[in-house]
């Protein structure tokens, strides 16, 4: 592989990175139009364990809509955090990519007032799409998790989303 190929490459997985980081910006900024932009137009297979499988992106929005955009009293009641790590990048093809990435993930449930700490596994497949990177699979198999009451005296303070809501 000359250098010119070299760096072809590394900007390939660079822009696969800056896909998975939008996604989990999308997640936490509660914004589903850029979620639902990180995959293919149609037939994305998404796995997520517990809130389940799909053989397109859509039905996933549309979980994630109900519950990211839940208020109560005008104020969000689910609220997360996603920090990704450790990708493993692989190209395929010239249009093709496998990764892997370790999630750290943190939700407040102010309907129940528990705290949610999660880590786990992200197996996604990638493809070119109009020119640019999106999802075609992604699997997520969670390592563990636990699950604790908010103390009595926390104080939530939400700041600002960017999304409309």
């Amino acid at each position: 592989m000359d250098q010119a190929q070299r760096i072809d490459a590394l900007e390939h997985i660079e822009a696969i990175k800056q896909l998975k980081h939008r996604y989990w910006r999308a997640c936490d900024g509660k914004d589903p139009k850029a979620f639902r932009d990180c995959f293919i137009r149609s037939g994305a297979h998404l796995d997520y364990g517990r809130m389940g499988a799909f053989d397109d992106a859509d039905p996933m929005v549309e979980i994630f809509t109900r519950f990211a955009l839940h208020k109560v009293d005008g104020k969000h009641v689910i609220l997360d955090m996603h920090h990704g790590m450790h990708p493993d990048i692989t190209l395929t093809g010239a249009h093709t990519a496998t990764g892997r990435w370790t999630l750290r993930f943190r939700q407040v449930n102010l309907i129940d007032n528990t705290e949610l700490v999660s880590t786990g596994e992200y197996d996604d497949d990638y493809v070119i799409e109009d020119g640019v990177w999106k999802m075609s699979r992604s699997r997520f198999t969670e390592l563990w998790s636990i699950t604790r009451p908010l103390p009595a005296d926390s104080v939530i303070a939400e700041g600002t989303f960017t999304a409309t809501t």
